[in-house]
């Protein structure tokens, strides 16, 4: 169960406070739009998670060589430490050390890009789906739109499917407009 934001307190109280002019204005249209469920399902959010894998896929493929080969060099020490001169088992053992901070290192690297750009990338989504639901919000005359912190809504009131169609007919737009880039011409 989903506790009310201030927000949520805020919204109530000025419908509560707009409701005794009610009848001067027209009817308020209200609407709730599921903003986690746009940024699950939009094609534009679907694109941004795709490019950010194709981005880090490579550096994703070196540190699973990376762990792969400390993987084959512990087992190779594992199975050769018994007959090593003591300083080639030393000198073996800061190699695997080296390799294991080393490792260490680069997946530390990895997860903190991973997030930075991912966070990027959710924020620019964010702002796109705010301006997509305040277009669609517009075009169809509603007063309000609600998103987080709501405790019960009548699903008559949910416009996400609305609005993710939208978002759906954007990005097929935006893909028919994309012209193919061009080759470049190979050099004789």
């Amino acid at each position: 169960m989903r506790r009310w934001s201030f927000g949520s307190w805020v919204v109530l109280a000025a419908i509560a406070l707009a409701a005794p002019f009610g009848s001067a204005h027209a009817q308020l249209k209200i609407a709730v739009v599921n903003v986690t469920k746009l940024l699950e399902e939009s094609p534009q959010a679907k694109a941004a998670m795709q490019a950010l894998q194709d981005e880090f896929a490579p550096r994703q493929r070196e540190i699973i060589a990376a762990q792969n080969d400390l993987r084959a060099k512990e087992e190779k020490f594992k199975r050769d430490a018994a007959v090593m001169a003591e300083s080639e088992r030393r000198a073996a053992e800061k190699e695997l050390r080296d390799s294991q901070r080393e490792l260490a290192r680069k997946q530390s690297e990895y997860v903190e890009d991973l997030n930075i750009r991912r966070n990027e990338e959710i924020n620019k989504l964010q702002r796109s789906l705010l301006q997509e639901v305040q277009a669609y919000a517009r075009s169809a005359n509603y007063d309000l739109v609600v998103s987080d912190g709501v405790l019960y809504v009548n699903e008559s009131l949910d416009i996400t499917a609305q609005v993710l169609s939208a978002l759906q007919a954007r990005a097929k737009e935006g893909a028919a407009k994309t012209p193919t880039p061009a080759r470049p011409a190979s050099k004789p």
